[in-house]
């Protein structure tokens, strides 16, 4: 399994290790998330994607999702899906595809048939995406939100998604036989503990008491950190001393 963290931010005029926004990409098929995926998805992956996997509706994570959609809106062959949990879905379709934002794709069809479609699905459920087998565990964000176990019947992987303490994700993946990666957040350094208690994020030192109750021994890669902080943030990491632990860097792929 392949899985890219796609780029969406720049200095100085190339593509920075910051990250604005979130999309993971699974075997250059499948979307997890579409914040950066309608600036950064190469030709191959906007060929192959046609399934995007939300985890929650802030904007960070769907800002390329209208792009995309309407990038493809005369050629694709068969719709886009969108699998959400409904709050999701129906922030799209409130606040972003309402015709006032953005045109309501869901109402529209090229020559082909329709172009988006939504497949929602509940917090505990499984369900099948191209390859991918996917179990949506509810974690503890400012909006509804789920994090993922995500295989594909030779790996597993599990990722919160953004969160704060989330003592029921830990259950249901400490249940899992085998997961063989975790991709967690980490969006704030310790000095703003009470900005990521309000906002529902981690800092380092919350992070570390998270993953004491991990039970896995697998590597463990950090995303979501804002950018301002960056680099206070990954000190901050480093210091935990957490051997297995390392940055997931926009534009980085890992072989899993």
């Amino acid at each position: 399994m392949k899985i890219q963290l796609l780029p969406s931010t720049i200095d100085d005029s190339r593509a920075s290790v910051r990250q604005h926004l979130s999309c993971l990409v699974v075997d250059d098929r499948v979307a997890i998330d579409a914040g950066s995926l309608a600036q950064s998805a190469t030709d191959v992956q906007r060929s192959e994607i046609r399934d995007v996997v939300l985890t929650h509706a802030h904007l960070d994570h769907i800002a390329g999702l209208p792009l995309f959609v309407d990038d493809l809106f005369a050629t694709t062959r068969r719709p886009i899906v969108v699998h959400a949990i409904p709050e999701v879905v129906d922030v799209l379709e409130r606040d972003i595809f309402n015709w006032s934002v953005y045109p309501r794709f869901s109402e529209l069809s090229n020559e082909f048939g329709k172009v988006l479609e939504y497949r929602p699905f509940e917090a505990g459920d499984d369900f099948t995406v191209g390859h991918l087998e996917f179990r949506a565990i509810r974690v503890n964000h400012k909006v509804p939100s789920v994090g993922f176990v995500v295989s594909d019947g030779a790996k597993t992987v599990s990722m919160t998604g953004d969160t704060a303490e989330l003592d029921g994700f830990w259950n249901v993946v400490n249940s899992v036989e085998v997961i063989d990666t975790l991709i967690v957040e980490c969006a704030f350094p310790n000095r703003l503990e009470d900005l990521s208690v309000i906002s529902h994020h981690l800092t380092p030192a919350r992070l570390a008491l998270e993953l004491k109750k991990f039970r896995h021994d697998c590597p463990i890669y950090v995303m979501s950190i804002k950018p301002a902080y960056y680099d206070e943030v990954r000190r901050e990491l480093a210091d935990l001393g957490i051997t297995r632990l390392e940055v997931f860097n926009g534009g980085r792929s890992i072989e899993i």
